[in-house]
């Protein structure tokens, strides 16, 4: 297995970059090695590394335990990315870890449970699929997870109904114990009821005793219009049941924006090509582009060069956090005529005859061809006479 590597280098930027520098870089990371996009060996595995450290440096507290305990606060064997969507990012207190092991140590002087832990439910990501249409509208999406839920038998209380709970005689309620002689003492979760501080009478059947098993459960996830490849939400509460009634953890749900067959998206603005006939250009013209909303007409210039653009205002993606909308920009590509017959090719040379013929003014109906050609015999020139560079 591959050495991890420090989620600052996978990111490319520095430990003490701010929040906008660590989006923009995720998200120009996440747009190059895009599975989508990019099939070249080794992508979907570079994909998954950038989302996961994009996961921790994102969250301000898991990227505290990171910067402060490195892989080991955020340890995937604690429920962490558990190797790609799916998995979890764990759920636990790094503070509880390193205060269970060193909080008494010389008698005091560190944190010491008042009571028994209560542990959120670990939390869950996926992976979302939509169309550039559908990010640009906003759209509703159903699925199951497989996930723990919530027992039905006992409510998460992990006792049979009617039975009662009673102190836990090893802790008793603290949900911890002291293990060690003298001066150096090492605080443990209490093996007898696992941190709870109470034991069942009669443990529920269904979820021995957890409040919760494994199952699936439906969820539908609001995606607002104006979402782009790569970016995160977070669904409070659907993620994994917490054990005995403790609150569930998140899910938090990765946007994937599929590739489109006409459109490029470059933030809030579309691009489209455009091509179009040597007559158009030349003579000018009406020419009908596509939009996400349906045809449009736009008005091409007498001698329009390939590679123009034309802009039509408000036909791109709206924004997410406000009102305003992104442009659609095309790029017109003059098309050279192909397969000609004799007599179209005959036309052709008589036409470009009345261009650069003798007497003809081809500076002024090739201003590109005349303005290169300058500058070719301005080079030329400056090697046969040095002093002309000087």
């Amino acid at each position: 297995m591959a050495e991890k590597r420090d989620y600052y280098e996978v990111l490319g930027v520095e430990k003490n970059a701010d929040d906008q520098t660590i989006k923009r870089a995720f998200k120009r990371l996440a747009m190059k090695y895009h599975p989508d996009r990019n099939k070249e060996p080794g992508a979907e595995e570079k994909f998954k590394e950038i989302n996961e450290a994009y996961a921790v440096l994102s969250d301000q507290q898991k990227r505290a335990a990171y910067d402060q305990y490195g892989f080991a606060g955020v340890d995937q064997n604690q429920g962490g990315f558990g190797g790609g969507f799916g998995g979890g990012f764990g759920g636990f207190d790094f503070g509880d870890i390193f205060g269970d092991a060193f909080g008494d140590i010389f008698g005091g002087g560190g944190r010491r449970r008042s009571g028994p832990t209560v542990q959120p439910g670990e939390d869950l990501q996926i992976q979302v699929s939509i169309t550039l249409e559908e990010a640009v509208k906003g759209i509703k999406k159903k699925f199951k997870i497989n996930k723990h839920v919530t027992c039905d038998c006992c409510h998460g209380t992990g006792c049979e109904e009617g039975s009662s709970t009673k102190e836990c005689p090893t802790c008793h309620g603290a949900g911890a114990i002291l293990k060690g002689n003298g001066i150096f003492r090492i605080q443990e979760t209490c093996p007898t009821c696992h941190g709870k501080g109470k034991i069942f009478e009669k443990p529920c059947k269904k979820c021995n005793g957890e409040g919760r098993y494994p199952g699936k459960q439906e969820v539908e996830v609001d995606i607002p219009a104006g979402v782009d490849d790569g970016m995160r939400m977070t669904i409070r509460g659907a993620g994994e049941a917490g054990r005995n009634g403790a609150p569930a953890g998140n899910l938090f749900v990765f946007i994937r924006v599929k590739p489109h067959p006409i459109f490029e998206r470059e933030d809030m603005d579309l691009y489209v090509d455009v091509p179009i006939s040597i007559t158009t250009a030349t003579l000018g013209g009406k020419v009908e582009v596509p939009t996400l909303d349906g045809k449009i007409s736009l008005t091409v210039k007498e001698g329009t060069q390939s590679g123009t653009q034309l802009r039509a205002k408000g036909k791109g993606i709206p924004s997410i956090h406000g009102s305003a909308v992104g442009d659609l920009y095309c790029r017109i590509i003059v098309e050279v005529p192909v397969n000609l017959n004799n007599e179209q090719k005959e036309l052709l040379k008589k036409f470009d005859d009345s261009i650069n013929g003798k007497g003809s003014k081809s500076s002024s109906n090739l201003p590109g061809v005349k303005g290169f050609m300058d500058k070719v015999k301005a080079f030329i020139d400056g090697f046969a006479d040095p002093k002309k560079n000087k």
